[in-house]
């Protein structure tokens, strides 16, 4: 039997996989859940807002909502929305909001974060820096300069 972890995040499922936006309250965690919800990237769904059950089953990483929050998203200044959602998925990306180790160019080891043993790619930003477009570029797959 598999260990479900309860953690203060958001997930939003883009094409397969779900991007899960951890950071410390008031980041912008759902914010970001928002903008990526209302991007034209792929097909979108909200996963998980505020609180996510996370467990790891045959070496990949699922999230899925509490069930008292599934299905609802808070979007500052018009206050808590329900909207469609997947009940689970699995983690394709974990973006780190006011991450003190966010640099400008990134070693390449901080791309990568463990979660509940599974290693995953992880995007680090930065107190203050927009995270729209630095998870928009990285899930477009822009290639490094080596």
């Amino acid at each position: 039997m598999t260990q479900t972890a309860t953690i203060h995040a958001s997930a939003v499922l883009i094409g397969p996989k779900a991007v899960l936006i951890r950071g410390p309250a008031g980041a912008g965690k759902s914010q970001l859940a928002f903008q990526l919800l209302q991007s034209a990237l792929a097909w979108t769904r909200l996963v998980a807002d505020d609180r996510c059950l996370v467990e790891v089953h045959h070496g990949r990483l699922l999230v899925r909502p509490a069930d008292e929050l599934a299905g609802l998203i808070e979007i500052r200044g018009l206050g808590i929305r329900r909207l469609p959602y997947e009940r689970i998925a699995a983690v394709g990306l974990v973006v780190d909001l006011d991450s003190a180790d966010a640099a400008r160019l990134p070693a390449r080891d901080a791309g990568q974060t463990s979660l509940e043993g599974v290693i995953l790619p992880r995007l680090a930003v930065g107190k203050g820096m927009a995270a729209m477009p630095l998870v928009t570029a990285f899930l477009r797959q822009l290639p490094a300069a080596d």
